[in-house]
């Protein structure tokens, strides 16, 4: 094993340095995941059949994938299909 000896300034600053860095990887925020919801979750979400959740999908009304048999939703896209939708009230 070697031993290497540097000064005490280099030293700190290279501490310094290391702090740093870690300071700004703690400090930055970061983004949430995307939620994923699956066919049946969204089919309870929006108290849909199975029948409407397809038409949707042929139709391009919502957004989704599908890995083999299994469709997902993105949480975002469903509610960006509420919002669509959304009724603001009249009466005041």
């Amino acid at each position: 094993m070697e031993v290497v000896t540097i000064q005490s300034e280099a030293y700190l600053a290279i501490i310094g340095k290391i702090e740093a860095i870690n300071t700004r990887l703690n400090s930055k925020e970061k983004e949430p995941k995307e939620q994923w919801l699956d066919n049946l979750e969204v089919m309870k979400l929006l108290k849909i059949s199975k029948r409407t959740a397809q038409h949707y999908r042929d139709n391009g009304v919502i957004s989704f994938s599908q890995v083999g048999n299994k469709i997902y939703y993105r949480l975002s896209d469903v509610e960006a299909l509420l919002n669509k939708h959304y009724i603001k009230a009249f009466k005041k």
